[in-house]
Order: C-alpha cells, then structure tokens, then sequence
C-alpha cells in the first residue's frame, strides 16, 4: 500500500498538538530566550550588532551546509557587514554573488521581519538563492512555483533505481492554493504563541515544499523570521540553523516521520523547542566570540597597528575556527606566501604580542592567538 502523507489527510492542515505536555518545555525555551535577549541588551548597541553580526553569519553558512552548499565564511561575514553598514575590523574578502544573494534573503527575512511575507517576496528569495538562473529554464524555475514537468517533487536517497522515497509533496497544481493558505494563517493568526508558529510554520512550507529547490533554506529562514518577531528585533542572538546542522540526522528524521504521520505534531514541535532550547544555550559561545574578535580588531586600531593582508586572513581564520594546528606549512598554504614570507609575517605577530608559539618546537612548532585584551563586561559596567 503506497505510504499516505500528512497534506493528503481530510482535516489538512488541521495540526493539533497536546499543549499540555509542551507547556513545561515552551516555558522552559522562553525563559532562555528572555534571559539571553536581557544579558545582550546589558551590552552596548555597537556590542549588540558585532554579536549579530556573528550570528548571522553563522546562520547564514550553517543553513546552507545543511543542505551540502558549502560557502566562505568570510564573504558571508563581509556581505553581511556591508549591508548592514557595520565597520568591522579585518575583512578581506571579496563579493561572491552566491552569497551575497543568500545574504539578501536573511537579511530581508530578520531585519524586515515585521512586514508581511508574500507570494513575491518568496519569489524574490528564491530568485536571491540562484542568481543568473533564467525563469524560462525548462530544468529549473526560478521565482516561481514549480510545475512537476520533470515529475513529482520527491526526497529521495541512494543511486537512481534502488532511490528510497522520503517524502513525496503535494502536486504542482495544488502549490498556489496551499500557498494562498500558508501565507494567509502566516500573517494573519496573531493569537499562536511565536515559538510554536516557527514551528509549525517550518514545517508547513516544506511540507507544501512549493520550489523546485531551496525549500528547505527558505523555511528556515521563514522560522528565523517567526523568532525575530518573539524577540521583537532584527537583532539575532542565537542561530537555530547552527544546532540543526548539529542535529541533522535527528532534523531529517523527526521532519520524515511527522510527514508519514497524523495531523497531531507534538513530536515535532518537542523536538524544534529542544534544539531551539539548546541553540540558545551554545549562543553564549557563538556571542562572546564575537565580542572578544571585535575588541581583538579594536585594540589593534588603538593601538595603530598595521597588518598586510595575509596577517589579516589568517588572524580571522583562527578566530573563525582553523582546523588543527596553525603552523608555518599551514600559513603557506592558507596565503599562498614563500616560507620565508611566512616565517616573517608569524614572527612579526609573535613580535607585536598578537599570536605566540605553543609548547612544543622542533618541526611540530605552531602558534595561536594571544589575547592582547580582557572581554570586557557589558558596557557602562
């Protein structure tokens, strides 16, 4: 018997949900949710928006990485940084149309997060995560539903002919009425609790899964929207795509088994408030990494110390997160420079106070950073 799915029941998209057994975990979710928002706004506004910053640039790579679309972490944070009109310290990359169309569509969806989402505003987004595809493709559309003219819009894995089947959604005809639906209770049920509508309203738009791809970037970003509304601010804190990326397995999983399921959801919306939870607990990481790099580039500037570009990429390297060790070999590598070069460019950092050689010599030296500045408590304390 072919498997049955949660948009082809009767009630659809009736959800229901035990509100009784979610209740101690939503208030759970809230309450780190008021705590974080609280602790950020004890810091600076200049401080706020580096945090965001940081943020947003991790949401940005972590939701693509999800679905396998690898981007520069340092192009992100620049495209960001320019859009937001931010002078952040240390940036060397350079523009990448990819990105700064992914850029476009996070922005829109957490800065303008008040507005209302539309038929053309998901079009636009779509259009921002493929630019240079033509609409009139007859493989792929672009800004557009899809139209099933390639067949049934299906996840699947494994090699063509033993493909499992994940999910299969509804058909092409169906996308602009669910649509008209979904945009519809999006904006205009005001009475859901914000947490449980990011939710739901991720798990609804990739249920409908109304493009030929990206759907589930562009329902992410919609969640992050959902949240931005919570916290009542284009400021972001916190990075739900960075603990799903963690989770992913668990995310595909729960998102299959609720498609296959009934209308009742509560499996699903446990699991979004857990890893919502937990991406609000790593958040303290992801922030106070942020502020240590900008008062890093700030001390620098005081100080009036120049570094050349090479310096710089690998400065934002490690506080990015270098895999392994940073060695002389590895310098050379990231920077393209001669060994002489490189061992220049370290020591002249060892000799301004910036990086220091670790324990262990001989041909195993590496360096890390050495912090040249206290983080500082918030602002004004």
């Amino acid at each position: 018997m072919a498997k049955k799915y949660i948009h082809e029941l009767r009630n659809w998209p009736g959800f229901t949900w035990d509100s009784k057994a979610l209740a101690p975990l939503l208030s759970d979710v809230r309450l780190r949710q008021g705590l974080l928002v609280g602790k950020m706004r004890g810091y600076g506004l200049a401080s706020r928006w580096t945090a965001t910053l940081k943020v947003l640039t991790e949401e940005t790579i972590k939701s693509s990485a999800i679905e396998g679309v690898k981007l520069d972490p340092e192009n992100v944070r620049s495209s960001l940084a320019r859009r937001l009109g931010l002078e952040v310290g240390g940036l060397t990359a350079h523009k990448d149309r990819t990105v700064d169309g992914v850029v476009e569509m996070m922005l829109d969806a957490t800065q303008q997060f008040s507005k209302p989402l539309t038929r053309e505003r998901l079009f636009d987004w779509h259009a921002h995560l493929f630019p240079g595809v033509r609409t009139t493709r007859d493989k792929f559309r672009v800004g557009a539903w899809r139209d099933d003219s390639q067949g049934p819009m299906q996840v699947v894995s494994g090699p063509v002919g033993r493909h499992k089947v994940h999910y299969e959604a509804p058909a092409a005809d169906r996308v602009e009425s669910e649509m008209r639906r979904f945009l519809a209770w999006f904006d205009g049920n005001e009475q859901e609790d914000p947490l449980l509508k990011a939710a739901i309203a991720h798990l609804w738009f990739v249920t409908i899964h109304p493009f030929e791809d990206g759907n589930g970037r562009i329902g992410r970003a919609i969640a992050e929207m959902c949240l931005a509304r919570s916290d009542a601010s284009a400021q972001r804190f916190y990075s739900m795509s960075s603990q799903i990326l963690e989770e992913r397995k668990g995310y595909y999983e729960v998102l299959e088994k609720t498609q296959a399921g009934s209308l009742d959801i509560t499996e699903w919306l446990t699991w979004f408030l857990e890893c919502l939870g937990r991406a609000i607990e790593q958040s303290n990481q992801i922030t106070s990494s942020a502020l240590e790099k900008e008062l890093f580039w700030k001390d620098l500037k005081q100080k009036k110390v120049s570094l050349n570009d090479r310096q710089t990429k690998v400065l934002n390297k490690l506080f990015s997160g270098l895999e392994g060790k940073l060695t002389r070999e590895k310098w050379m590598k990231l920077t393209k420079a001669s060994s002489r070069t490189a061992l220049r460019d370290i020591e002249d950092l060892i000799a301004l106070g910036v990086i220091e050689q670790e324990e262990a010599g001989g041909r195993s030296t590496s360096y890390r950073l050495k912090k040249i500045v206290e983080q500082k408590s918030p602002e004004g304390q």
